[in-house]
């Protein structure tokens, strides 16, 4: 239940601070005196969008904080779900700040405005007297229906098969999209590959033919230089290994007189031995240097395939066309291999829609379950609201296709009038029709869904007398099981209040405010009294008014 709520710098709210009971509580107070205020912070501190102009003129934030005994409500789960510390007493809290930003809290941690709703749906329901045209929307009636059947887990399996049934088709038909799009380019894959396989690259081809071309191309500016290397190195007289080896007799000559000579004669028998090593090499590329022009041919014709292949293609390197080709394979193999993947998600769409079509069996049949009830309760509350020619029906449909809700269609149909046909609400009902048809349907709704607190601003709109004190018993019965809050002009339902508050205006030294205070007895009669017959009731209309509130 809402054990508290505060209020700072919220429109013509400076300062706020009230704690509520158990039970029924009224809220009264006149036209603009500042109800929708209080309902609109509450809204805001359950996840409402937040707008800068509510801060009061001249603040530079606003908070609003609500303050819940949640004790008996089994919300450990979800409080550890959402990551958010568990007390017995949850505090919701927002601000708002100035330059455009918002701030909530769940008891006192940081938290986004998802996970505030997720925890505010649990707590408190807000009914405000614009949402009576929701009765004529397929959607609450849907949902009405879901909780008056207790449906909820149903609903979740329902909703399981239904995403991974969509998910599964949504896969099909993009591989039989993918499919029909390849298969049309097979013959063109299936050319390039054949065209690259041909080629039969390797991956250094390209570098190992330039470098071999380039050598050819200057075969003999190549030989000549290699032979003249060789001269020089190897000469019989002045080759530079003749030259050392006569270094090399000389300093063994007068290694035994200098010992330091050891140190360079190893240092040239190296050499020499390095260099006997290159005259090798070279001699070898010597004599294979030699210039064959069929193999310059070869080369040549090869080097221009793969520029070829790679200017086609748009490439710089073997590499990239190799890559080309292995894809152009797997594109080959994949079109090969649609027919059986095709066939496999086929079948697994064919299971999902049967796993969906029980799960949208099961959901109907705990909806069929419940109209009866459920017509009948509304169809006899309404009677007792004046309307005894009252029929309401829940008319059931099968879809023609599964949709994100299950397979029925629902419609709520009314008939106020004698012999009258059931039709569409949203074309048959009055406004104070609709007053007393969504209190019915969401009294309904909230003994079974077990919700807390229940708050209706002006659901009573358009009736009076008679009817006006069977709403008010309706919510008073509601007020047994859990929280109710209505905000009302009607004297008949203000005195079934346990509670009762009165929202007022006043004027300070620089501006007006709204407050609200909880009346005492003797304020309650005065209030009721002036609600039956306006500014200074008679003494009659203060008797009356005392004889509504002992009815309670």
């Amino acid at each position: 239940m809402l054990h508290s709520l505060k209020i700072q710098n919220y429109a013509l709210i400076e300062h706020l601070d009230i704690d509520f009971e158990s039970g029924l509580s009224v809220i009264t107070g006149e036209t603009g005196a500042g109800k929708s205020i209080i309902i609109g912070a509450l809204a805001l501190v359950l996840g409402q969008r937040a707008d800068t102009k509510a801060i009061q003129a001249g603040k530079n934030k606003c908070v609003v904080e609500a303050v819940f005994d949640v004790s008996d409500l089994a919300l450990e789960t979800l409080f550890a779900e959402l990551d958010i510390d568990y007390d017995d007493e949850c505090i919701l809290r927002r601000e708002i700040l100035d330059n455009g930003k918002s701030r909530a809290f769940v008891n006192d941690m940081p938290v986004n405005l998802q996970q505030l709703r997720a925890v505010a749906n649990r707590l408190i329901d807000i009914h405000s007297q614009h949402e009576n045209l929701l009765l004529g929307e397929s959607t609450f009636q849907l949902q009405a229906l879901d909780a008056v059947a207790s449906s909820h887990a149903e609903a979740e399996t329902y909703a399981q098969h239904y995403r991974t049934y969509k998910e599964i088709g949504r896969q099909l038909a993009t591989v039989q999209q993918t499919a029909d799009a390849w298969r049309a380019d097979r013959d063109y894959a299936q050319f390039q590959y054949d065209q690259l396989a041909t080629a039969d690259l390797t991956d250094d081809e390209q570098e190992l033919l330039e470098s071999e071309l380039q050598t050819m191309n200057h075969a003999e500016e190549v030989k000549t230089a290699i032979a003249a290397a060789l001269a020089r190195l190897d000469g019989e007289s002045v080759g530079t290994n003749e030259l050392l080896r006569e270094a090399l007799t000389t300093l063994r000559r007068i290694e035994p007189f200098v010992p330091q000579m050891a140190d360079y004669v190893q240092r040239i028998e190296s050499a020499l031995i390095d260099l006997k090593d290159v005259a090798a090499d070279l001699d070898i590329k010597l004599n294979d240097t030699d210039f064959d022009p069929q193999r310059k041919e070869f080369v040549e014709n090869r080097l221009d395939m793969i520029y070829t292949l790679e200017q086609k293609h748009h490439v710089a390197s073997v590499a990239d066309l190799l890559r080309l080709q292995t894809e152009f394979a797997d594109k080959l193999a994949r079109i090969d291999g649609f027919d059986a993947e095709i066939e496999t998600l086929r079948k697994q769409l064919n299971e999902a829609e049967q796993h969906l079509m029980v799960a949208a069996e099961q959901l109907s049949a705990k909806r069929r379950m419940a109209k009866p009830d459920f017509e009948r309760i509304v169809t006899a509350q309404l009677t007792e609201l004046g309307m005894p020619h009252a029929n309401f029906v829940v008319a059931m449909t099968d879809a023609e296709q599964f949709l994100p809700s299950g397979r029925d269609n629902v419609e709520f149909l009314f008939s106020a009038n004698k012999n009258s046909a059931p039709q569409p609400i949203a074309h048959t009902a009055s406004g104070g029709e609709l007053s007393r048809l969504m209190l019915v349907v969401k009294a309904q709704i909230a003994n079974r869904t077990k919700l807390p607190t229940v708050v209706f601003d002006e659901i009573d709109t358009g009736v009076s007398g008679e009817v006006a004190h069977r709403m008010g018993l309706i919510m008073s019965n509601m007020s047994q099981s859990m929280q109710v809050f209505t905000i009302t002009h009607l004297p008949q339902i203000a005195a079934k209040g346990i509670a009762h508050y009165k929202v007022y205006k006043h004027d300070t030294a620089d501006a007006t405010v709204t407050n609200i205070v909880r009346l005492t007895s003797e304020q309650r009669v005065q209030e009721v009294a002036e609600m039956l017959s306006g500014k200074n009731p008679s003494a009659a209309a203060i008797d009356n008014a005392r004889e509504l509130l002992k009815m309670v």
